[in-house]
């Protein structure tokens, strides 16, 4: 349509509403057209490029289709939430670090600012604070120790707490292996006076001489005797004045290994043990047990039956493999 001239007496708007509608009705026939061009090769084209389709089929792609759409939306959705989750979570991150480094500039800040003295009184109470809680723990040990109930200890006491040197009557028995044998040491050194007789020929040829004596009651003794020159002044003639043979040692040597009996029958009251201190005279006879280390156990219940009967008791304790011996130079049994 021709514009209006510009002389004309109607109104410049009415002249651009008549463009507009001008334009829209253009436009209108040209989708017109284009529709009807589109509606007419349409059943040409679907005849030529696709076959027959069942409704059913498009239903089911159809609703293939919306299934993926909702879950593409869920899987959009979910990272959107994730990515959110791990920017919230940064940023908790960065403000914990950040308070961190804040906090460790503060305590060096504050450290660097105390003095000598000021660290000695910190390291002082800190000291102080670990003694307190020992102390503290040691208590509570200690009440438990008191709450516990305690074992009653039985002191045995002896009649004669002092020891003294024996003389007189005088038993002696060897305690080894759990068990005790009477040792005949008194009737062994009797035979001594016979044997010097014996040997006295032989010890004018030799300056000793050892043999052996016995068994009595499951003991030998060992003896041996040394001969003891006296020289003349050197004014006189001659090498020797005269000669003395004395007993130099004494050992007494059991026959066997299992010789005796054992402890635990030895305090019955019809033991060999009990029969031969009924032989003896309580209060006046004096017991010595040699006693060897795998028998210090025993021998405590030995020495409180002799204490029972009233025996005073002499203990000679022995190394293993040392025998029992005597000599004129050795010691008398301490009894108590």
């Amino acid at each position: 349509m021709a514009r209006r001239n510009s002389t004309s007496t109607e109104p410049p708007a009415q002249d651009s509403f008549l463009d507009v509608v001008a334009n829209m009705v253009g436009i209108l026939i040209i989708l017109v057209m284009v529709m009807g061009m589109r509606a007419a090769e349409a059943p040409t084209q679907a005849a030529l490029n696709t076959e027959p389709v069942d409704d059913s089929q498009l239903l089911e792609v159809l609703q293939t289709e919306q299934s993926l759409r909702v879950e593409i939306m869920q899987t959009a959705d979910e990272t959107n939430r994730l990515a959110e989750e791990a920017r919230r979570k940064k940023k908790t991150r960065d403000s914990l670090s950040l308070l961190k480094a804040t906090l460790e500039e503060q305590i060096a800040d504050k450290t660097g600012e105390l003095d000598d003295d000021a660290r000695a009184e910190f390291d002082l109470r800190r000291q102080l604070a670990e003694t307190e809680a020992a102390l503290e723990q040691l208590k509570r040990r200690r009440e438990q120790v008191d709450a516990q109930p305690r074992e009653t200890v039985v002191l045995q006491n002896y009649p004669t707490a002092l020891s003294r040197t024996v003389h007189g009557e005088e038993l002696h028995f060897q305690v080894r292996d759990g068990r005790i044998a009477y040792v005949p040491l008194q009737e062994l050194v009797d035979r001594l006076p016979g044997e010097l007789q014996r040997v006295r020929s032989a010890m004018l040829r030799s300056r000793e001489y050892t043999d052996t004596v016995g068994p009595i009651g499951g003991f030998r003794m060992r003896y041996t005797f040394r001969r003891h020159d006296a020289g003349r002044p050197a004014s006189m003639q001659g090498a020797v004045a005269g000669s003395v043979v004395r007993l130099e040692l004494a050992e007494f040597l059991p026959t066997s290994s299992r010789i005796g009996e054992p402890i635990e029958l030895a305090l019955e009251p019809d033991s060999a043990f009990r029969q031969r201190l009924a032989k003896a005279h309580p209060g006046r006879a004096t017991v010595t047990l040699w006693v060897y280390p795998d028998s210090f156990e025993p021998f405590r219940s030995l020495r409180e039956l002799l204490h029972q009967q009233e025996f005073s008791v002499a203990a000679r304790p022995l190394p293993e493999g040392v025998p029992i011996s005597g000599s004129p130079d050795g010691t008398k049994s301490a009894a108590e």
